[in-house]
């Protein structure tokens, strides 16, 4: 019986190794890729890649036996780019991320309203200063993308009281949405919202949505989130927009450049959070969970789970 072999290419190799091999699936054969020139002398004989899509990227043209790529990560636009071949079928990773997203932004969000880093700094010098905080019950959340992650979000923030809108390309519905526009009613939207949190995916129609006119719509004291995807905000309309004093805050994940280099003017804006693309971590043990219930599709030729449309984009 042939052997299906799938290459394993992403920093966390060894656990996929493990954590695959464990679950003794039928005629699969393991093969990893710890470095750039192991990966290409094995590209060839692989049929599935499992890794991190940036890494995947840049043996793909050295595996002419590839029949499917399943990510390790939810967005996969380095797998996207012009001219890249679309001969096989590409799947990511889906539901997982909604509760460490969520996570991540209430901790920020909570922490900015409460001053918590600047009471930290007060503990360090021994002073003693309360300074007055701003509830988040009442105030408006703008969710840009309803998909998993937009609707954990969302849910979320109706357990602090907050009023939750969200932006897709339909307009339809969600119950974890007070309302849902879609993308073009964008600009009458942002002057409404308190909160802007950017979910979406790298996409031609999602690219520098937020430019210097829709950060200027913004409400002067508004907080924005970017945990989709860094093409989504135009940097460096983001950099004069709050040169200028306008926005309360930037709390940035994603980058349009990663890393962010170290001449980015990013790192100087004092109400600017930066994290490196740490919101939410593709854990193996359950990305390994669904490369085994896909696998299990793949081998009997039945549909595979989040598979990407490439014209889409997602």
């Amino acid at each position: 019986m042939t052997n299906h072999i799938l290459l394993l290419l992403s920093q966390d190799n060894s656990q996929y190794e493990y954590l695959i091999g464990q679950q003794s699936l039928p005629d699969l054969q393991i093969l990893r890729a710890d470095d750039p020139m192991d990966a290409r002398e094995k590209a060839g004989q692989a049929e599935i890649i499992l890794g991190d899509p940036p890494e995947i990227a840049k043996i793909i043209d050295d595996a002419p036996a590839l029949k499917w790529v399943q990510s390790s990560h939810a967005g996969v636009d380095a797998l996207l780019q012009p001219k890249m071949r679309q001969d096989y079928q590409l799947t990511n990773v889906r539901h997982i991320f909604g509760p460490p997203m969520s996570e991540y932004v209430f901790a920020q969000l909570l922490g900015l309203n409460r001053h918590l880093s600047l009471y930290r700094e007060q503990q360090r010098k021994k002073r003693w200063h309360p300074i007055l905080y701003s509830h988040l019950h009442g105030k408006t959340m703008l969710l840009l993308g309803t998909g998993t992650i937009g609707q954990h979000v969302a849910a979320t923030a109706k357990h602090f009281g907050m009023k939750t809108l969200g932006i897709n390309q339909s307009g339809r519905h969600s119950d974890r949405f007070d309302r849902i526009y879609n993308t073009e009613a964008l600009d009458k939207v942002l002057p409404q919202v308190d909160v802007i949190i950017n979910t979406l995916p790298a996409t031609p129609k999602t690219y520098h949505m937020l430019g210097e006119k829709q950060l200027r719509l913004c409400k002067p004291n508004a907080i924005l989130f970017n945990v989709g995807r860094g093409s989504t905000i135009d940097t460096q309309a983001l950099i004069e927009v709050m040169n200028d004093g306008h926005l309360g805050a930037a709390i940035l994940d994603v980058f349009e450049q990663e890393p962010l280099p170290s001449q980015s003017p990013l790192w100087s804006i004092p109400n600017l959070i930066i994290t490196p693309h740490i919101s939410a971590y593709s854990f193996p043990e359950e990305v390994t969970t669904i490369f085994t219930r896909n696998y299990l599709h793949y081998i009997n030729d039945t549909p595979l789970d989040y598979q990407i449309d490439f014209h889409r984009g997602y």
